[in-house]
């Protein structure tokens, strides 16, 4: 398309659009449309716009217009997305859930729920302590398949003794016969509440601080 001075714009009744900051001229698709329809009508006759120029305009607008198309679409998608979310997040408050930890939350009654990962089968013995680091009960969960393993510590110590409600950390080992391997393992709390931040939805644990709901192995 030929360049369109000020005046041109003035006469067809359009105005340019300015960034205060970049002084910079821009035209959208009302305009667009109206200018070319314009520029069809005052043609001259005896030499009319080229085919392939006229085509190639319309190729450029449509172009922008199915851009902008789609970019509206994309919008639409994460605001659904987002409402998605937020009313999953609001589901979870209140629920139990299994996630990656090297401790787990013994509460003020009942038991301590926790889990370890198993790469094949093997005994399975895992290690309560304390936060000064001492072992304060020894699980002998005894011979389980390649998986996820739950178990669940009483809360009382070797003595019998009730324990302190708070959290623990988990010691996990496989035994193979062979030798023993450390495990990885997870820690059972309940969601407090949640947040939704640009990366996602997160969940504030009553025990064991702030998680992804992405890390989430289980939910109860």
């Amino acid at each position: 398309m030929a360049a369109v001075g000020s005046t041109t714009f003035d006469n067809l009744g359009l105005s340019l659009q300015q960034d205060a900051g970049k002084k910079k001229q821009q035209l959208g698709q009302d305009e667009f449309l109206k200018l070319m329809t314009t520029q069809l009508k005052n043609q001259d006759p005896t030499k009319p716009m080229d085919n392939a120029q006229f085509l190639g305009q319309i190729a450029q607008f449509s172009t922008v217009s199915g851009i902008q198309q789609m970019q509206e679409s994309f919008t639409s998608l994460a605001t659904s997305m987002q409402s998605a979310q937020t009313l999953q997040g609001a589901q979870m408050v209140g629920r139990g859930v299994l996630v990656p930890s090297r401790t787990s939350l013994l509460p003020d009654t009942g038991a301590m729920g926790a889990a370890a990962e198993l790469p094949a089968g093997g005994t399975l013995r895992v290690d309560v302590l304390d936060s000064s680091g001492q072992v304060v009960r020894r699980l002998d969960l005894g011979t389980k398949p390649e998986g996820l393993a739950q178990f669940t510590w009483d809360g009382n110590d070797e003595s019998g003794n009730r324990m302190e409600a708070g959290t623990y950390t988990l010691r996990a080992e496989l035994d193979q016969g062979g030798g023993t391997q450390s495990l990885s393992t997870y820690g059972l709390d309940v969601v407090d509440s949640v947040s939704l931040g640009s990366d996602g939805l997160t969940l504030n644990l009553s025990g064991l601080g702030a998680t992804k709901l992405a890390n989430v192995r289980q939910i109860f």
